[in-house]
């Protein structure tokens, strides 16, 4: 249901976790994701952990669906003198090609306890369905 278009995504997400880079609009990190069906659905799960609803960016163009999103720093006061600071600030996106059985049309989306899911209906031309066979009284049922 989901074709990769991009090889080397992962160590790409290694090298930046080991450097210490973060995402830019030119260049955006990666996001973790799990894809898998469940039932006439195909899920999307992608972690995007203290991003707001109003800085996450879902698009499909033809088959390609695009996340991005962006974790802006925390407003500080002046007095605040940062310890350490290991999570992610940045531009995250995600393209994934979808396959033509999905539904592009009835993407639904959810966002909770930082996870965004993405749910894609199964395109009713790539369910089961029987085919009668016609012609002959008594004409049999073969499932395709």
């Amino acid at each position: 249901m989901l074709m990769r278009t991009d090889p080397f995504r992962e160590l790409d997400r290694l090298t930046q976790q080991l450097m210490g880079t973060s995402g830019t609009w030119s260049r955006p990190s990666p996001m973790p994701m799990d894809a898998y069906r469940e039932g006439e659905e195909y899920v999307i799960a992608l972690d995007l952990p203290g991003v707001s609803t109003d800085a996450i960016d879902i698009d499909v163009e033809r088959n390609m669906l695009t996340v991005k999103a962006e974790r802006r720093p925390v407003t500080k006061a002046d007095t605040v003198q940062m310890e350490l600071s290991e999570r992610p600030l940045g531009v995250f996106s995600r393209q994934l090609m979808l396959a033509d059985t999905l539904d592009t049309e009835h993407i639904k989306a959810d966002y909770d306890a930082g996870v965004l899911t993405l749910r894609i209906p199964i395109a009713e031309r790539a369910k089961p369905r029987k085919i009668s066979i016609g012609g002959e009284p008594g004409h049999k049922q073969i499932s395709g």
